[in-house]
């Protein structure tokens, strides 16, 4: 994510192996929370109720326990001039302990029904959590299928720290739809933590002349009827819930593929047509150059879409970013693309750890002005090193980021900093066999920056203790 600060022309600084398409069933991603899950409230038949939480502390009401999803299908259909969305979710997943019942999120929307494994299933309300009560307990490891019928008007979430409005965001014409770091909620209900992955259906159904873009690849043609036309699009890599997205508008579309054969799709507003072809070719070149320094493009496509809603800011949505009221510039584009590494194959399990996406991602645009001959990564260190001794960036240890102030300036510009710092302690060949070998071993998994740490010792032979205490954990400016 890429959030306006000073303008959209200042977004906040918020191994050769060729591209290549991953394997055509990729692992299966099992949450990290699932092995510490408790047991929950006693209920019927010795089966226990799902956790409310997902064990996050920063963040006790996202994401639910006691379960892990491993696939979504989404039917919603929606009208822009109404702003009524009838939407049909259907959940599979695997109990990780006894449940007499389980929690899903969902802001407002109304549930019309829920059944679990074909049975009707009683369901209660609290704020964002949805509990369901299905007819027969689920007993531990078994798999089981929700289906959830809703509809309403959505409201977008708000956040007065960083970002405005995110979520289901209703347009003109459609909606821009950017959900980091909680807003799937706005629009089907789901586990919204990213700590458990899922893969993804979408079959969205708009009035005739309104495109659907969702993540993935399309699946068949579009059919109309009725005055209404219907899209499918499939997303069969594991994908945290904030990374989906169902953006609907009016678009002008471009199609091929990247030098090294990676379908490429960009998609522009009619307002912003003169940024089509250059996100199109910036796009393929990010990505094909990408795969050189990061390792194999994990996915099977990408792209980016520009849409006329005046967000402020920039969402690496899995195979398809999104970029909202601006024409994207080159190190925009860089930034969103390199989260699908760090951030989108590479997910947090824990919101604190978020300069593993924004710090690698804003690292990713030093490297990128490297390539392109313009400031090196040196420069623009030292540049952000200057700063004065009291300057807020220093205030704010980025390793440890705070709720209520996600995406502060630290965690980005201060995370990558932290990587130029650590390149120039273990050198540019042990720098990057580290990124190449850190994408690969955790590849469609999560990470922590405990584990970054330690493969960087390993990699390299030296404590780095003091180097990353310094640069991610104290309050102050580091020598």
């Amino acid at each position: 994510m890429r959030v306006n600060r000073r303008g959209v022309a200042m977004l906040a600084t918020l191994v050769s192996v060729l591209a290549c398409a991953p394997a055509d069933e990729p692992p299966p991603a099992t949450h990290p929370a699932s092995a510490s899950a408790g047991a929950g409230e006693p209920g019927p038949a010795s089966a226990g109720a799902g956790e409310p939480g997902i064990g996050d502390p920063d963040f006790p009401e996202d994401g639910n326990g006691g379960y892990d999803v491993s696939h979504y299908d989404l039917a919603i259909d929606y009208s822009p001039t109404t702003k009524r969305l009838d939407g049909v979710t259907t959940v599979k997943a695997t109990a990780t302990h006894d449940l007499s019942s389980f929690n899903l999120d969902l802001t407002g929307l109304n549930v019309r029904t829920i059944t679990v494994d074909d049975a009707q299933a009683t369901f209660g309300r609290k704020g964002s959590e949805l509990t369901v009560r299905p007819a027969e307990p689920i007993g531990k490891n078994d798999r089981f299928t929700a289906t959830i019928t809703y509809s309403g008007v959505p409201k977008p979430a708000k956040d007065s720290a960083n970002l405005g409005t995110y979520g289901f965001i209703p347009t003109s014409d459609g909606a821009f739809v950017a959900s980091e770091p909680n807003g799937s909620k706005t629009w089907f209900p789901n586990n919204d933590h990213p700590a458990d992955k899922a893969t993804f259906d979408f079959t969205v159904t708009v009035p005739a002349g309104v495109t659907a873009l969702a993540n993935g690849e399309q699946i068949g043609q579009p059919t109309t009827a009725g005055g209404k036309t219907t899209f499918r699009w499939r997303e069969r890599h594991p994908m945290a819930s904030y990374l989906a997205t169902a953006t609907m508008g009016k678009f002008e579309l471009r199609q091929g593929s990247t030098s090294a054969g990676i379908p490429n799709l960009a998609a522009t507003d009619p307002k912003f047509k003169g940024s089509l072809d250059s996100l199109y070719t910036t796009s393929a070149e990010v990505t094909d150059y990408w795969s050189t320094v990061f390792g194999p493009y994990p996915f099977s496509s990408t792209g980016g879409v520009v849409d006329d809603y005046s967000a402020g800011y920039a969402l690496e949505n899995q195979t398809k970013p999104l970029y909202g009221g601006f024409h994207p510039d080159e190190a925009i584009i860089a930034h969103e693309l390199a989260h699908q590494w760090f951030g989108n194959s590479l997910t947090i399990s824990r919101w604190k750890d978020l300069w593993l996406n924004e710090g690698f991602a804003t690292y990713a645009e030093w490297l990128w002005s490297e390539h392109k001959g313009k400031k090196s990564a040196e420069a623009l260190f030292n540049e952000n090193h200057r700063r004065s001794a009291d300057d807020a960036i220093w205030k704010y240890p980025p390793g440890r980021a705070r709720p209520g102030d996600l995406f502060n300036q630290s965690v980005y510009t201060r995370g990558g900093m932290t990587l130029h710092a650590l390149r120039k302690s273990i050198g540019d060949a042990t720098f990057f066999t580290l990124l190449k070998a850190w994408t690969a071993e955790h590849r469609y998994g999560y990470v922590t920056t405990e584990g970054f740490v330690a493969l960087a010792e390993r990699l390299s032979g030296k404590d780095l203790g003091p180097l990353f205490d310094a640069w991610l954990f104290q309050p102050r400016r580091p020598a």
